[in-house]
């Protein structure tokens, strides 16, 4: 088929030129497109660990140069993401002629958080229908309450107002032995139990450590295990 030698010629160029005609080329705009590609993968897996509902980015690159085009692959790593309104990466282009630069993302994120539902004073348990789960722009918010879970054992730290954002720490932990209570001083030990009455002379929630003086007059240092009870500091932790 290919008996003209000028014809045979031409194939050969040609079949020499391939390899470059086919070589991966990214222009500007599908670097930027890739950068904001990296930037809400690494959205989504903070979204992931913070336990984040239904969330949604929307990111913008702040172009400050004109990016040259890239005659191979560009790679983009995150150099520094913890601040969704600046989060910087790195567009790298390898090659004789490549480049590296750094870019600056703006993201914004919206969420299904909690919010209250009713007033609560400082010191009430917030429970589940003292909230409601609502869209909410959290750019800017930390700590956000994604599940009615982390309202259990949870007191108010201060007054919430209606339609407030709910934020973890606007929690504390329930005190469950307050100032002079009674307590039972419990001591277990492998499948010995040995416990005594006590009064508790500090406030504590579970796992808090306060002083208690026991039956002796002498004043220990207890961890509170519960409602009314405590074991010596001393001892290790139950699990």
């Amino acid at each position: 088929m290919f008996n003209n030698p000028i014809v045979t010629r031409f194939v050969l160029l040609l079949s020499v030129g391939m390899p470059n005609l086919c070589m991966a080329i990214s222009t500007s705009e599908q670097t930027v497109a890739q950068v904001e590609q990296v930037a809400r993968e690494q959205l989504a897996k903070s979204a992931e660990a913070a336990g984040w509902r239904d969330p949604k980015f929307d990111v913008a690159t702040v172009l400050t140069r004109t990016i040259p085009t890239c005659k191979g692959k560009v790679k983009v790593e995150p150099a520094d993401v913890r601040t969704p309104t600046r989060m910087r990466l790195i567009a790298e282009c390898g090659g004789a002629d490549g480049w590296q630069y750094d870019f600056i993302v703006r993201a914004k994120i919206t969420a299904t958080v909690a919010v209250m539902a009713a007033d609560v004073p400082a010191g009430r348990p917030v429970t589940p229908g003292d909230i409601a789960f609502e869209p909410r722009d959290i750019t800017l918010a930390t700590e956000t309450i994604g599940s009615e879970t982390a309202l259990a054992g949870m007191q108010a730290r201060r007054s919430l107002r209606n339609g407030e954002l709910l934020r973890q720490n606007m929690l504390v932990e329930m005190q469950l032995i307050k100032r002079g209570d009674p307590v039972r001083i419990v001591a277990r030990r492998e499948q010995i139990e040995v416990s005594m009455a006590g009064e508790a002379l500090d406030p504590g929630a579970r796992n808090s450590l306060i002083r208690v003086r026991n039956l002796s007059g002498n004043i220990i240092r207890a961890r509170v295990t519960g409602a009314g009870t405590v074991e010596p500091a001393d001892l290790p932790m139950a699990n």
